[in-house]
């Protein structure tokens, strides 16, 4: 188990479990901004095969604007990384722990920021099965 994030492995295709996680993360109020597929970008720019592999930028925006207005320098740090890939037989599944991700930030405001959205990120994430 990783420190810095909420990790599991879900029996359901890769597919499936990605349409789970954008559903489960509208439901808290979240927003994919960015979505990297990472196995294509490989294949595209290393000509390397590599396994189904996404990064999800999602947003709060709510939270985002409070993070920035209690640290103006925070868009560093955003957004709230989710990962869905294979492994094996079976589908990944990572989410970010704001308030670990905002350990370096000597920022109580910010701290507050990241324990409410790191709740909404753990509901997200128990809600996949």
């Amino acid at each position: 188990m990783i420190n810095y994030g909420f990790s599991k492995e879900v029996d359901m295709s890769f597919e499936e479990a990605s349409e789970i996680v954008s559903e489960e993360l509208k439901k808290e109020g979240f927003g994919i901004l960015t979505t990297i597929d990472v196995q294509d970008k490989f294949k595209e720019k290393l000509g390397i095969d590599f396994k189904k592999y996404v990064i999800l930028g999602a947003c709060n925006p709510l939270s985002a604007h409070k993070a920035i207005l209690a640290e103006e320098n925070i868009g560093l740090m955003l957004p709230c990384n989710v990962i869905v890939y294979e492994k094996e037989h079976k589908t990944a599944i990572s989410i970010i722990k704001p308030t670990v991700a905002m350990e370096m930030i000597n920022n109580e405001k910010l701290k507050e920021v990241a324990k409410v959205i790191e709740t909404k990120l753990e509901h997200v994430f128990d809600a996949i099965k």
